[in-house]
């Protein structure tokens, strides 16, 4: 029998119906621009959708175009429930959403636990939202992929590195990496914390990413660790927090998109 991992924030994060769903995706993404180079990485934020959604959908809008040519996704975020070192993979086939289950690639996930920071730890997978976040985007942006979903820990940029070096010549794959920016500063502080952020990322300067910078900055460094080796380029395509989109300005989180390109 598959081995299913059930969504754990649908009703939460974002709405639980289908159709809602859909409707909510569908509206976020037709307000975005869909031009640009067809990105072969992004980064992402991973907040409940009427925080971060708009964001989110001004990077997924950039697949619509080459649906079809995408089969496989590379899916990296931080680990929010689980301490542990390395890289966790999923025991499972695939991964539930109120729009259907995605297919794992489990021949690329075995491929990979040959290497000494992959394990399998479900428990890490159980209740992360900062994968599952992602899915419904993909299942409306995508036609048909396949999924390798990794929840990163305490690892290395040279640890990330690797693992994504392992996929990116892969014509169909397209690495979706999750971060949120600054966590709980004043709308003002965290415009400024932001910018600089943004500009680190787009000079592939992961050295002066913090964790305060970007609760995803294990996964982040990694990408741009291996941008900067293999003279990628990284643009910022939006950048806002929730005092923008469906917050208070007192305490507020940044959301930032942005894509790698060839």
């Amino acid at each position: 029998m598959d081995k299913i991992r059930e969504p754990a924030v649908a009703g939460t994060f974002y709405p639980a119906n289908p159709l809602k769903l859909q409707s909510m995706l569908h509206a976020y993404l037709s307000e975005s621009d869909t031009g640009g180079p067809l990105p072969k990485a992004m980064i992402l934020p991973h907040a409940g959708y009427i925080y971060s959604g708009p964001v989110a959908a001004s990077g997924y809008a950039r697949l619509q175009q080459a649906a079809d040519r995408i089969n496989q996704v590379i899916l990296l975020g931080p680990a929010h429930r689980v301490a542990f070192k390395g890289l966790a993979a999923p025991d499972a086939d695939g991964f539930k959403t109120p729009l259907g289950t995605i297919p794992l690639d489990t021949e690329a996930i075995s491929d990979i636990l040959v290497l000494p920071q992959v394990h399998i730890n479900n428990e890490a997978h159980r209740e992360e939202h900062s994968l599952e976040v992602h899915l419904p985007f993909l299942q409306v942006t995508l036609d048909h992929f396949s999924l390798v979903p990794l929840v990163v820990g305490d690892a290395s940029p040279d640890e990330v590195c690797e693992i994504i070096g392992h996929f990116w010549n892969n014509p169909g794959t397209l690495v979706i990496i999750s971060s949120d920016l600054s966590h709980f500063h004043d709308y003002e502080t965290a415009v400024q914390l932001d910018k600089m952020t943004s500009h680190a990322i787009e000079n592939l300067a992961l050295e002066k990413i913090g964790y305060d910078q970007a609760c995803g900055r294990n996964p982040v460094n990694g990408l741009l660790l291996y941008a900067r080796q293999h003279g990628l380029t990284a643009h910022t395509v939006d950048l806002r927090n929730s005092g923008d989109t469906a917050g208070p300005r007192n305490q507020v989180v940044g959301y930032g998109a942005y894509v790698i390109t060839e």
